[in-house]
């Protein structure tokens, strides 16, 4: 069993802009294998926005060591977010005419359209895919995604499509994970073999989901941290988004995280942690401080000795 750290993107903005490249690694090819060198694995936000090509990841996959693991997320129209006709691959626009409006949701997709959108999307993964670089497709469903039996319909439709692929689910609204509901969410994931994603984020929102330190998938546990800044956790007319994320975890709080992920371990034969606290370089300083936490010896065993 084993514990991969990383962050969720090595391209953002304002990780650029905090100068924690070097000088010399201009290019997106320099700052992957700068990134690979240090961290085991990276969540691919870029999908969320856009499908990418099949030649993007094989890219990916030839700038990154054998063992480098690459999460990819879900491209947004799949996981029930409103989709701007722009983002859409230019043939299949152009097929869909006026039928659609601008800004569409999967419902309003034609079936055929739909079903070539995943093709596209598994073709876009199957690079990384043939060299075991691939690990979990991440469905991250939005905070109006509420706990109905047509969402878990959605789904299941979603593990259909990528059959033979590890889905990680993370929802955003708290009707899954409140007192009445976790325990059949916990199950949900577990029968089906989602993998739980266990969050650390702001609470006391319709959109807050507690940290449930479960893992649903023998294979793989996964934890988000998303930082603690409530005050622009729902803030609106922020001047980017990573201004949502905008947190460092202290030392004592990455303490008592180590301790959970440790515990979390336990339960898979792998666990991924990604920070997404992407503000400026503080997802990736937070990274090193907890990889350096959990090579010590484990915490719980130094604590608990009776």
């Amino acid at each position: 069993m084993g514990i991969a750290v990383g962050t969720a993107s090595w391209t953002d903005k304002t990780l650029l802009e905090a100068g924690r490249y070097p000088k010399d690694a201009k290019k997106a090819e320099d700052r992957l294998k700068y990134y690979a060198e240090r961290y085991p694995l990276v969540e691919v936000d870029s999908t969320y926005y856009a499908i990418p090509l099949p030649r993007t990841a094989q890219l990916w996959a030839e700038r990154t060591p054998d063992r480098f693991t690459f999460n990819i997320k879900s491209y947004r129209v799949f996981t029930g977010h409103q989709t701007r006709l722009q983002t859409l691959p230019a043939d299949l626009k152009e097929a869909l005419g006026s039928t659609v409006k601008e800004n569409f949701y999967y419902q309003d997709l034609p079936a055929e359209i739909a079903d070539e959108l995943w093709q596209r999307f598994r073709d876009s993964m199957e690079p990384l895919r043939a060299r075991n670089k691939l690990g979990a497709v991440l469905f991250q469903f939005p905070p109006r995604f509420v706990k109905r039996r047509t969402n878990i319909e959605h789904i299941l439709l979603c593990a259909r499509m990528l059959e033979g692929y590890t889905l990680a689910t993370e929802f955003r609204n708290n009707t899954w994970f409140n007192d009445k509901h976790a325990a059949d969410t916990i199950g949900f994931e577990r029968e089906n073999g989602f993998v739980h994603v266990a969050v650390d984020e702001p609470q006391g929102t319709a959109f807050s989901i507690p940290s449930i330190w479960e893992a649903t998938n023998p294979n793989l546990a996964m934890v988000r941290f998303h930082g603690r800044n409530a005050e622009t956790w729902q803030a609106r007319g922020l001047s980017s988004a990573a201004e949502r994320f905008n947190y460092l975890y202290s030392d004592e709080e990455l303490e008592e995280l180590a301790r959970q992920v440790q515990r979390l371990q336990e339960q898979a034969e792998e666990t991924h942690v990604l920070f997404n606290n992407c503000y400026s370089d503080f997802g990736v300083r937070n990274a090193v401080d907890l990889q350096r936490l959990l090579q010590r010896p484990n915490q719980d065993s130094d604590r608990h000795t009776d």
